[in-house]
């Protein structure tokens, strides 16, 4: 038993499991939400498993007046929308045929042959509204050890879809602790091969998800001793800077990021950030953020004076410059000799309190001096940015009308002095 949680009793779930059970049917938690919640983890998204056809799952659900998406009813699977909450529920199956992340699957009311599909032991665990928990392969054990465990044989569990084996680095990195399961280690070293048969998306899903674990070096080291970082991420050579990060970011109590441990770990330049983050398929966003951390503008340094300091937050942004000093700071703290920690956390502080300026005059100020609309009025803009920005941002909107009248006098007079 488990206390019954507040998103177990929530009144929007109670509607959804009110409703599956009209039938007389058990409608049970399961998977992820059951398992954070035995650790005592906040839990995001709650899937529900229940023995009615999905068919049937809809009809019972309209008729209580929830909104039923078919989000993938071939196989089994129906979201419940009531208020603000989303239930994803997945009538109980077992695999027919697998290949890949799809599989051909059978409809059942057997709740072990349901929980023998899953990838995992802790993730197949039930849990009733009232907070029974059902465990059928174990997975309580397992998760109160730390130990990350195939459902069933480990080597047959990742061949029905290669991604789990990524997955199982995961779970490690976020669940394990002390060593990991051999046999599931054994098979991840001999299917790595395998992995180049994945779409770059899903890896990088997963990718992004392990390096936000609590401590990604450790597990992103035991991907590489067991072969698999050199079919998904060969950049990733520098977990010392990995691990000098995120102690960085544990000191400044700022969090973790994903973009900002990969752009730590992997050793790369602009042209080869860029093409790893075209292989997996990275958004655009994510690709010129990665870009902009490996080969910035601008490095952040404790050695910058306060008015070199500004100027740096304003071209970089305080997001980036937060980012650039955390991996300073984790460069410097790598290469062995003394560093002065209290400067380089003044620097992600000073980002944090930076409050955003602009420049105070516009392209609608060049057009109303009669500058036409086109690349003169960038250019002028440029050279006013540069001198407010030389004058430490004192110059208020008056001084920069003012600044950018006279440079429309100049270049006309320029101009007329050219003409014959």
């Amino acid at each position: 038993m488990i206390a019954p949680q507040a998103w177990m009793t929530a009144p929007e779930a109670r509607r959804v499991l009110a409703a599956l059970a009209a039938n007389g049917q058990p409608a049970r938690f399961v998977g992820g939400c059951v398992r954070d919640a035995v650790l005592g983890r906040g839990v995001k998204d709650v899937d529900i498993a229940t023995p009615e056809p999905p068919e049937s799952v809809v009809r019972l659900l309209q008729a209580a007046g929830i909104k039923a998406v078919p989000t993938g009813i071939e196989h089994g699977t129906v979201t419940a929308v009531t208020g603000a909450a989303h239930f994803e529920i997945t009538t109980l199956r077992h695999d027919v045929e697998t290949f890949g992340r799809r599989a051909r699957v059978a409809f059942t009311d057997d709740w072990a042959a349901d929980a023998a599909r899953r990838d995992f032991t802790f993730n197949a665990l039930f849990c009733d509204p009232d907070g029974t928990l059902y465990d059928p392969t174990g997975g309580l054990a397992d998760l109160k050890a730390g130990r990350v465990r195939f459902v069933g044989e480990a080597h047959a569990r990742i061949q029905e879809d290669v991604l789990r084996l990524l997955r199982f680095f995961r779970f490690h990195a976020h669940y394990g602790c002390g060593a990991p399961d051999a046999d599931a280690l054994a098979a991840c070293r001999a299917l790595a091969p395998e992995l180049g048969t994945l779409s770059a998306e899903r890896v990088w899903s997963e990718l992004r998800r392990t390096l936000l674990a609590p401590d990604p070096a450790a597990a992103l080291a035991l991907m590489r001793e067991n072969f698999v970082l050199d079919h998904v991420l060969p950049e990733a050579t520098r977990l010392d800077r990995l691990a000098a990060l995120v102690r960085n970011e544990a000191a400044c109590i700022c969090g973790g990021d994903a973009i900002r441990r990969l752009a730590a770990v992997a050793a790369t330049d602009a042209a080869r950030a860029n093409a790893l983050a075209q292989r997996l398929r990275m958004s655009n966003v994510e690709r010129d953020r990665l870009v902009a951390l490996v080969a910035p503008a601008l490095r952040p340094d404790p050695s910058l004076d306060a008015r070199t300091r500004r100027m740096a937050l304003y071209r970089l942004g305080a997001a980036v410059f937060a980012d650039l000093a955390l991996l300073g700071w984790a460069e410097q703290a790598t290469r062995g000799a003394a560093i002065d920690d209290a400067a380089w956390q003044s620097l992600v502080e000073a980002a944090a309190s930076w409050v955003p300026i602009a420049l105070p005059v516009a392209g609608r100020d060049a057009v109303a001096l009669g500058i036409p609309r086109g690349p003169e009025i960038g250019r002028l803009l440029a050279q006013v940015e540069a001198w407010w920005i030389e004058g430490d941002f004192r110059a208020g909107r008056d001084e920069c009308l003012k600044r950018l009248k006279a440079l429309i006098r100049a270049g006309r007079k320029a101009r007329d002095e050219s003409d014959p």
